[in-house]
């Protein structure tokens, strides 16, 4: 930790210097003890399964109140064993892995491996990662998206997780990228989405290739795609498939391409809906008809296509209220020469594709965009965006100079300057040092618990990355966490997804949620910086805020500055639907 602190000082914002002349994150992934490297198996068959992952999620499993860390990690491919590796596997057996933060007991951040010493299996070869208490025990439980077959690991208590997949019916043994949990049929129990790409087996790959006649990766398009699955949580640790009943099976809907996706509440009407983002398909936003279906309105609403009505290559999706009007908006990342997109929502549920007045088009246009996540990363209000690429066709230039993973590119951070505008945040003041690197997975979470949020960046074939902010030091901020009651006595907690709170008086809304980005499971507490500069006299002061439940009610709630507050349904003066 001495050496963070160091580091974080040493390019902190000199006195009467301006705000933004260092930069806005540190890399210290080293230093705090995570040293995961994820390896993908390539052996120079250029399967397309191999560039897809791998999950990283941000998940406090120990109920210790900080942050840990799961890596999901890849594998040889089945056939491939006797085919020389790219780059060496791990020493001992490839397997996913879990850091415990030793924040809460130490004061300082610092993460401890302890895949062994908890017993973790997780034999798959892993795509992403969703995060939910299923079983409303009051402990996390994960949910692994694989190459086929997936997994759920439920928590015990914090010592370890039990293979949970056979006995709750939630096996997918397709090509599965993206799980939502999400409470669909608002009975209090967490129901999973699980959405699919497309069919996959190394013996029915196809031949792709470069301009210059070399061997590329092929697209998305290049086999069959696979539907999607929901399984709905009948509350006694079991899930039924719900997929044609709920309607997300129609024959009249196509299955799609899912590398993205997110749950949010997209036309107002107190209903939780489903958006998914498909890779060089017609994207889906599945609203919720309160009786247990869906209806498909991706293209009347305006959410499918780009204005020009193509589609793009979705991977990434972040959904926020990006111009104020307290409507979620949705931002897509997508494919080299495609461009991110950002559609505003009017407040009804209609969507405009309003990426050029956004500024977001230039400076994506060469990018191949993954993982993406709304954050203030600055605390003046406004939210920013933060996007990790990587390309997924090879780069003809780091071919020709011999690079055995052509598909590196550097990460971006967007600038909000409010009204849904943007500006692109140049390499020196977005992080120090700069990576160039094939970047999937995004979690944003506040690792340190000083207020304001990091970055955990998953990237194919290479180093997981630990970004800690140092925009904020010492500065005002309040935190939430929104629960119910949880665990057979009553005395757990289980975050609410969907609830949503906002300072007394007005401001933004934010939303309790995991999911979204790109097979990444984020925190799910609730950030609010403060115009104050962190006077130590103001530690224990308090400021109101407004929370709203899924279930349409509100309440206003007295919580402290410079610290989270665990705020349980109905403690606070209660009020009805709105």
């Amino acid at each position: 930790m001495i050496a963070v602190t160091a580091l974080v000082a040493l390019l902190a914002t000199a006195p009467g210097s301006p705000e933004d002349a260092s930069p806005a994150f540190v890399e210290v992934a080293g230093d705090v003890g995570i040293d995961f490297v994820h390896y993908n198996g390539m052996t120079g068959q250029l399967y397309t399964a191999e560039v897809v992952g791998a999950g990283v999620a941000l998940v406090d499993y120990d109920n210790d109140d900080d942050l840990d860390i799961y890596f999901g990690q890849g594998r040889s491919f089945d056939g491939d064993e006797d085919r020389q590796p790219v780059f060496p596997p791990p020493a001992a057996e490839p397997t996913d892995r879990l850091f415990r933060n030793d924040l809460a007991e130490t004061g300082e951040l610092r993460f401890t491996d302890v895949t062994a010493e908890i017993g973790l299996h997780a034999p798959g070869y892993n795509t992403g990662v969703a995060t939910g208490d299923y079983d409303r025990d009051g402990w996390v439980d994960l949910y692994l998206t694989n190459l086929g077959p997936n997994q759920l690991l439920r928590n015990l208590g914090g010592r370890g997780f039990e293979d949970a997949t056979k006995a709750a019916g939630v096996d997918d043994r397709r090509f599965s990228v993206p799980a939502v949990f999400l409470d669909y049929d608002a009975d209090g129990w967490l129901d999973l989405y699980v959405g699919n790409y497309h069919r996959f087996h190394r013996a029915n790959r196809k031949r792709c290739f470069l301009t210059s006649g070399q061997p590329d990766y092929c697209g998305p398009l290049s086999q069959p795609a696979e539907a999607d699955r929901l399984l709905r949580n009948l509350g006694d640790g079991t899930f039924i498939d719900a997929t044609v009943s709920s309607g997300l099976g129609a024959d009249s809907v196509a299955a799609g391409t899912a590398l993205g996706a997110i749950a949010d509440d997209f036309n107002g009407d107190g209903l939780v809906d489903l958006y998914v983002a498909n890779d060089q398909m017609a994207n889906h936003l599945w609203l919720n008809q309160g009786d247990g279906t869906f209806i498909e309105d991706a293209v009347f609403a305006g959410a499918a296509f780009d204005r020009d009505g193509r589609p793009q290559a979705s991977m990434g999706v972040a959904v926020s209220d990006f111009d104020g009007n307290g409507a979620p908006d949705i931002f897509l990342s997508h494919l080299v020469r495609e461009h991110n997109t950002l559609y505003l929502n009017d407040g009804e549920g209609l969507f405009d594709d309003r990426s050029r007045e956004a500024g977001l088009i230039d400076a994506s246009w060469p990018m191949t965009g993954f993982g993406a996540a709304s954050l203030d990363v600055d605390g003046d209000g406004v939210l920013d965006l933060y996007v990790v690429n990587g390309a997924v066709r090879r780069i003809e230039s780091q071919v020709e100079a011999g690079d055995l993973h052509p598909l590196r590119m550097e990460n971006q951070l967007f600038h909000g300057l409010g009204g849904g505008r943007f500006e692109i945040v140049p390499a020196e003041r977005r992080e120090h040092p700069v990576h160039v690197e094939v970047s999937r997975g995004l979690a944003v979470g506040d690792l340190d618990n000083d207020g304001d949020p990091d970055l955990v960046i998953s990237n194919n074939a290479g180093p997981a990355r630990v970004l800690l902010n140092q925009r904020r030091p010492g500065r005002d901020w309040i935190g939430l966490r929104l629960v119910d009651a949880a665990g057979d006595d009553g005395q757990g907690t289980v975050d609410v997804y969907g609830a949503r709170a906002r300072l007394t008086g007005g401001g933004g809304w934010r939303r309790v949620h995991t999911d979204g980005s790109y097979v990444a499971a984020r925190d799910p507490r609730l950030l609010f910086p403060l115009p104050g500069d962190g006077d130590p006299a103001e530690q224990g002061a308090v400021r109101g805020v407004e929370v709203r439940w899924p279930d349409g009610t509100s309440e206003e709630v007295q919580v402290e500055i410079g610290r989270y507050n665990v705020l349980k349904r109905g403690d606070g003066t209660r009020d009805g639907p709105p």
